[in-house]
């Protein structure tokens, strides 16, 4: 699967997967165990992209609470 459609999935479920989730250190911890269970031969190079790519769209999407904490 492309990095690019995987942002998209998790994306789409992040609401449902990082329900009560305000922090983005916790956001983040939460998008690498998703990539862990649904895509565990990915390389380590792809995750570490694909987590940047939905926080990046999470953040653009206001996700996370003005004072969530956990900035990177």
């Amino acid at each position: 699967m492309e990095p690019k459609s995987i942002v998209s999935e998790i994306c789409r479920n992040a609401e449902e997967f990082l329900a009560g989730v305000t922090k983005r250190d916790e956001a983040r911890a939460g998008i690498a165990e998703w990539l862990t269970i649904h895509h565990l031969k990915l390389p380590h190079d792809e995750k570490k992209i694909i987590i940047r790519e939905v926080m990046n769209t999470l953040e653009r999407g206001k996700f996370f609470e003005p004072d969530a904490g956990g900035g990177e």
